[in-house]
């Protein structure tokens, strides 16, 4: 999850709101990737999760990685709870059960962001190791129950927490138990951020089917082979889900704007302090009506925190987010930015892609999103498969990528990065499927196994 940023600039009309996230077009030139990617950690004596305190707690960790990267601390109410690049370009931070997020630079090619993650993982097991902490790359936590995941000292989140059960039955399980990488991505104008915005939600099942690794829960298989993605289906269903107004003539900066001011906040920030005003509405905020904060008014920062709140498949701010994926390993984490890199940074592959899913139907894109997460691959989709429009997918991804022409010190351009999702196509069957596999094999359903087999 964002960070939370501090602009008091006070917010007096809606345009202001709709040139805020226009303030997010650059020509081509400039178009970055940023990748995030989270995990869990854990014991390596027990595999118990890793808790806040203590003498090998996240805080001992956070403290031992700011000393070796000389990051800044980022402090909430006397505890550390992450750590920010000087130069302001990346982040670690924490989820609210501990997972430990790498939220990346903004980078030109996907061997920089290659070469940002395996220092990260590096940099991390460097610090972790002499504590005596792992970390597993899944989408869910495959054995810890809710009340078994230690909880982490972050204002927010204790806000979310208590806001959670009543507008969803599994928010804090999205919260607490789940784990997802994510691509960034840029735009040109008003015309490429809708064509990239439709591109990546009609994709965003397939995506979720391609990645899906999360098939434990409890010790046990959950019946689902993306039980994050399945989680996500049953979490506020105001700020979550596949935006079908997208699709609608007319869509816009100014009407994700007016989506965004319906939905329900969470807080308001106000110095170091989190007021807890969740299901409030940020319009009353607007003007001045808050009952929580009277005559308290909205300000640009109150704006940015809020948009970090909204939880659909595909995030609009400045930038767009993809966020369909499971967790899961260093290849993968490599493999989802140069995937949408591939479809959505070179014109002809995003023309293309765009005619792939342009006459799917809003039910249609509906059903694929609710039927993903138990079938992935093998889901069917009118006379075909998802396997069979995720191999296309990724072949044009490839083209894209080709195209772009990005060269590493070999002479090997970005299609080296496709090479695990191509793998998974070849076998027909997601990460979650080999998994299963495995348990039902060479583990003899040892869960434990998983803590030595996907580590990182």
């Amino acid at each position: 999850m964002a960070r939370d940023v501090t602009d008091a600039t006070p917010i007096v009309s809606r345009d202001q709101l709709v040139e805020a996230l226009s303030s997010g077009c650059k020509p081509e030139s400039q178009w970055r990737v940023g990748t995030e990617h989270e995990k869990f950690g854990f014991y390596l004596e027990d595999h118990a999760p890793v808790p806040y305190e203590g003498p090998r707690g996240i805080q001992r960790l956070l403290e031992s990685m700011a000393f070796l990267l000389g990051w800044n601390p980022i402090v909430d109410a006397g505890n550390i709870i992450g750590l920010t690049d000087p130069t302001g370009q990346g982040a670690i931070s924490l989820e609210p059960g501990g997972q430990l997020e790498l939220s990346g630079a903004p980078l030109d090619t996907i061997h920089q962001t290659c070469r940002e993650v395996n220092g990260h993982l590096a940099q991390v097991q460097e610090c972790a190791a002499p504590l005596g902490i792992g970390f597993l790359g899944l989408g869910s936590s495959p054995v810890w129950t809710l009340a078994e995941t230690p909880r982490m000292p972050k204002s927010r989140y204790d806000i979310m927490s208590r806001y959670m059960p009543k507008v969803g039955g599994h928010g804090l399980e999205m919260m607490y138990r789940t784990c997802t990488i994510q691509a960034n991505l840029d735009f040109s104008d008003e015309p490429d951020m809708v064509q990239k915005m439709r591109v990546g939600i009609a994709l965003q099942p397939i995506v979720t089917a391609l990645l899906a690794n999360s098939p434990f829960t409890d010790g046990r298989p959950n019946g689902y082979l993306s039980w994050r993605a399945q989680v996500w289906l049953d979490t506020d269903p105001h700020r979550t889900g596949m935006l079908p107004f997208v699709f609608e003539d007319g869509f816009g900066f100014e009407r994700y704007v007016d989506w965004a001011l319906d939905v329900p906040l969470y807080f308001v920030k106000r110095g170091d302090t989190y007021h807890d005003v969740a299901g409030a509405s940020f319009r009353d905020l607007l003007a001045g009506k808050l009952a929580a904060l009277p005559g308290e008014t909205a300000t640009m920062s109150d704006w940015d925190n809020h948009l970090t709140t909204l939880f659909p498949e595909v995030r609009l701010k400045r930038f767009i987010e993809m966020r369909g994926a499971d967790g899961g390993s260093g290849g993968r984490i490599c493999g989802l930015p140069a995937l949408w890199v591939g479809l959505l940074y070179d014109k002809a592959t995003l023309d293309e892609a765009w005619a792939l899913v342009s006459d799917w139907s809003a039910d249609e894109r509906h059903a694929l999103r609710e039927m993903v997460p138990r079938t992935a691959l093998a889901t069917p989709f009118r006379n075909r498969t998802v396997h069979d429009i995720a191999r296309d997918m990724v072949e044009l991804a490839r083209a894209g990528l080709a195209r772009r022409a990005r060269l590493d010190s070999e002479g090997r351009d970005e299609t080296i990065y496709l090479a695990s999702l191509e793998e998974t196509i070849a076998r027909g069957e997601s990460p979650a499927d080999s998994i299963l596999t495995a348990y039902d094999t060479k583990w003899h359903h040892d869960i434990d196994r998983i803590y030595t087999d996907y580590a990182y």
